[in-house]
């Protein structure tokens, strides 16, 4: 039997909420239609409505800007959490052969030891000379574990999440506190049209660790692996070199209609430069977009592939791929942070994006995604797959950068389910 077959109360799920999400929203596709072609209206052209200027006062040309986003959720372990998402753009150069910089911004606090703050760059400089990438975070905290590889029943969600925590914790779950400091910035060159060859730095590291059930006596999978890897079960660091080569022709940074982004990487931890023990790892993030439609170039197909494989050693346990490891904490929809994990770790999902609202203020997805981890023993890559699935809205804030703000609902196996918010597309 397929995955597919095996899941089909998945498709039968978007199904059902894809059309109550049409139903919901079916009144706005009707606006205007007495006309050929509508003005596309974002956010701000309904604030500029709602609090109308005078007339004879000419409206000023809009600039690209930053979008916010509050975030709220709830975990027994790490207590209410809330805090904020900031997305921004500017432009170094011509449109025409310089493409979009773009930058993120996170700050998370929760009423349990739980405090986060994230800065995430993607700059280009004049004429795509030289691209920047970068992910720094330096935070107070914690993951709602449930053990190695994919393919484990013995590991139950039974839990409906918010955003990349579960509101309640299954008796299979394993929480785990800690202080984690992250710095990762890649340099690329030019060297063909759409092609950059760059390396860079990458250095995590772990300290104060707290596996909540472990000081309670228990053999947790941290604890497990961490003792049969030969790791200090309070503290340790993955740091390493990059090198990186990278294919690039999607038209927009943010929501792209067409092209491809191709990354490859590979990052050499060494005990020199800090790390606990050396390995090497192989890194890949694919994406590509087909818009169906030239009238209506919002029409998009998409898909991604993002993969870690561990070529050699021995990685610490908090710092294996993990689902929603990705930049932006948006990969496995339907499940939280980390819930499949393992030494190497394979990532796919498709997109299908499509306008609501003849206006395009509102949009729609309906989207699948497929996760894979090995456990480093028995269970290999490949060899089990956890599927998600689900469908969103997209309300446009900003449509001279096309950043929208983003509401999720999904569902995958184990009982898992929940709401994810989020700016800009998934990706």
């Amino acid at each position: 039997m397929t995955i597919i077959q095996q899941n089909r109360h998945l498709l039968q799920w978007i199904r059902r909420w894809h059309l109550l999400l049409l139903l919901l929203t079916g009144c706005c596709t009707a606006t205007a239609q007495t006309k050929d072609s509508i003005a596309t209206v974002d956010v701000g052209d309904i604030l500029h409505m709602i609090f109308k200027k005078k007339d004879g006062i000419p409206k000023a040309k809009k600039k690209p800007g930053a979008v916010i986003l509050p975030s709220l959720g709830y975990n027994p372990s790490f207590g209410f959490i809330i805090g904020g998402k900031l997305s921004g753009s500017r432009q170094s150069g011509n449109p025409r052969n310089t493409g979009l910089s773009v930058f993120g911004l996170e700050f998370l606090y929760g009423t349990r030891e739980i405090t986060m703050l994230k800065a995430r760059h993607n700059v280009l400089t004049k004429e795509n000379r030289w691209n920047l990438q970068g992910d720094w975070q330096v935070s107070k905290f914690g993951m709602v574990d449930y053990g190695l590889g994919t393919g484990n029943s013995a590991y139950r969600s039974n839990s409906f999440g918010i955003d990349i925590f579960p509101i309640t914790n299954a008796d299979s779950a394993f929480p785990i506190k800690y202080i984690y400091i992250k710095l990762s910035e890649k340099v690329y060159r030019s060297i063909a049209p759409h092609w950059f060859a760059g390396a860079g730095l990458w250095f995590d590291i772990y300290t104060n660790i707290d596996d909540v059930k472990a000081e309670d006596g228990q053999y947790t999978p941290h604890k497990v692996y961490s003792l049969y890897k030969d790791f200090d079960l309070k503290k340790y660091s993955m740091n390493g070199l990059l090198l990186a080569v990278q294919y690039n022709t999607r038209e927009h940074p943010i929501r792209s209609y067409g092209g491809i982004y191709a990354d490859v990487s590979a990052r050499f931890n060494q005990r020199w430069l800090g790390s606990t023990k050396n390995s090497i790892q192989l890194m890949t993030d694919f994406r590509k977009y087909w818009s169906l439609s030239r009238r209506n170039p919002e029409h998009v197909l998409a898909i991604w592939n993002w993969a870690v494989y561990t070529l050699s050693g021995d990685l610490p346990y908090l710092a294996l791929p993990y689902t929603a490891d990705d930049t932006y904490n948006r990969m496995g929809r339907a499940y939280t942070l980390g819930r499949f994990k393992g030494p190497s770790y394979c990532y796919f999902e498709t997109e299908w994006r499509y306008p609501i609202t003849r206006n395009k203020l509102i949009s729609g997805v309906v989207f699948l995604n497929l996760q894979t981890a090995s456990d480093g023993l028995q269970r290999k890559l490949f060899e089990y797959w956890e599927p998600g699935a689900g469908v969103g809205l997209r309300i446009l804030f900003q449509k001279q950068t096309r950043s929208t703000m983003c509401a999720d609902i999904a569902r995958g196996r184990y009982g898992a389910s929940g709401i994810f918010f989020g700016l800009n597309e998934v990706f």
